[in-house]
């Protein structure tokens, strides 16, 4: 008999949360994600397409009219909250697991306090120099599995040499490293790849056995030609205020202009590499003022394949590259379930009460046990793409949990949460993660404010739009409070 799907548990969710959900007409693309940094000194140097704009953090600190205090973001990324807060004063902590993240944020550190005269001798002595006459093989581009052929053999010879004449020949280590950092935001511009979505795409140029179709990047840069221009874009962006404000910050650029006693102190972030949910437990009750962050959505990306190129430059072999993706929040069909884990964890630390509360409430939230139980259906019926999707939505909503009780710990009574995510569709059924979360949230004693949703929302993926028809699915930055 065929099994009939119900949505009863999502809509008296919905019912419960409908007077929150909110069209923020100031919520763009644009200013939500990644986009917004293209045009933004230090940001736009790589593109890394996980994470929102520098300016959303603004507006969000002069909408809620927040002074300076202390912020979080537990999946930085490349630190674009981090350093957008701490240049009107914050305090800022990242905690990062991916090394692709923490060596953008360290070579901003760096770059905002680099000495640009010195930055500009030494472009002009690289200038002069033949990057295949310092080839060391000490620094050969140890690729991984996903990255070979990546790129032209005078392309990695050249790379190899720049890596090279960083290490052995520029005695600054700061301007050595941002050097380094350069090389590293062109390996796309330089190679037969380009990120896209869940993978990494290949031009038909590459001469990969397994390309089977007539993808065309455009234009492959030589990597003279990239580095010179990253180079000389790095240096441009280093003669402008680091402080990058907007029409959204107007009023806060007047606060901060117009009194000198109300000077600035650029702090610099705090760094955590790791995963969030061995870290967040160990930081203090009540410590935190605000909270802005992006975490994985459950859409099955999988960054350390979308950034092999970055880790295989940082020297990440392929048991660490599998070691980072099952560290990773379960966001892929790939991840373990982590269960067994927090339990251990949480006992060695004395906190198996507070892993009860957790499971209990993950076992407790009945909308999104609907939702398991049809997708296990719709497994067992043949109509999901993988197996494992089923496991993958568990797992995210099981982490999330325990990351969303972490947040409600340490936050400060007053402090805020605000949190960027899409909701998702799998076999035609929605995943309301926003109202699954926000309730999630309440069980630990945050009030939802407001869950703003941008004007246009994500459409399904081509096969699920032949189908089940073109419907938007709702993109949000939850407002949480304590």
């Amino acid at each position: 008999m065929q099994i009939i799907s119900s949505s009863n548990q999502r809509n008296e969710l919905y019912e419960k949360f409908k007077l929150k959900i909110i069209h923020n007409s100031c919520l763009d693309r644009s200013l939500v994600s990644y986009q917004g940094n293209r045009q933004t000194p230090f940001s736009s140097w790589f593109k890394y397409r996980e994470g929102f704009s520098e300016r959303l953090v603004t507006y969000l600190l002069q909408t809620f009219k927040l002074e300076p205090g202390v912020l979080i973001d537990p999946f930085s990324g490349a630190g674009s909250s981090l350093f957008s807060a701490s240049a009107l004063g914050w305090q800022t902590t990242g905690i990062e697991l991916l090394p692709v993240g923490i060596f953008a944020t360290q070579a901003r550190i760096i770059a905002e306090k680099i000495d640009v005269e010195s930055l500009n001798l030494e472009i002009t002595k690289l200038k002069q120099i033949n990057f295949q006459d310092y080839y060391d093989q000490l620094f050969i581009f140890n690729h991984l599995a996903i990255t070979r052929g990546a790129f032209s053999s005078i392309n990695e010879e050249q790379l190899v040499g720049y890596i090279s004449y960083c290490n052995n020949v520029i005695p600054n280590k700061d301007i050595s490293t941002l050097f380094l950092y350069a090389a590293f935001c062109i390996l796309e511009d330089i190679s037969y790849t380009r990120k896209d979505g869940q993978y990494l795409r290949w031009d038909s140029r590459s001469g990969r056995s397994k390309v089977n179709s007539e993808f065309n990047k455009g234009e492959i840069l030589s990597f003279e030609d990239a580095i010179n221009r990253k180079l000389k874009q790095i240096t441009s962006d280093l003669n402008i205020s680091p402080i990058q404000l907007d029409l959204f910050s107007d009023n806060l650029l007047l606060k901060f202009t117009t009194n000198k006693s109300n000077t600035v102190e650029n702090i610099e972030p705090n760094l955590y590499e790791g995963s969030s949910l061995e870290i967040l437990p160990t930081l203090q009750d009540n410590s935190i003022d605000f909270v802005i962050t992006s975490p994985p959505y459950v859409n099955r990306y999988d960054y350390t394949r979308t950034y092999a190129l970055e880790l295989a430059f940082l020297g990440c072999s392929e048991e660490k590259v599998k070691y980072l993706r099952q560290q990773m929040l379960s966001c892929t069909v790939e991840n373990r379930d982590k269960r067994n884990f927090l339990e251990e964890y949480y006992t060695a630390k004395g906190c198996y009460q507070d892993f009860l509360k957790i499971d209990s409430t993950f076992k407790n939230q009945a909308a999104l046990q609907e939702i398991l139980i049809i997708l296990e259906n719709n497994k067992k019926q043949g109509k999901l793409n993988n197996d494992n999707i089923v496991r993958m939505v568990g797992n995210y909503f099981y982490e999330m949990c325990f990351i969303i009780y972490e947040l409600a710990r340490i936050i400060k009574p007053g402090g805020i949460v605000a949190m960027v995510n899409d909701n998702v569709r799998y076999a035609g059924e929605e995943v309301p993660v926003d109202l699954i979360l926000s309730d999630i949230a309440e069980s630990f004693g945050l009030k939802t404010r407001y869950i703003w949703t941008l004007g246009r929302g994500k459409g399904n993926s081509s096969q699920q739009m032949g189908n089940h028809g073109r419907t938007e699915l709702r993109k949000c930055v939850y407002i949480w409070e304590k």
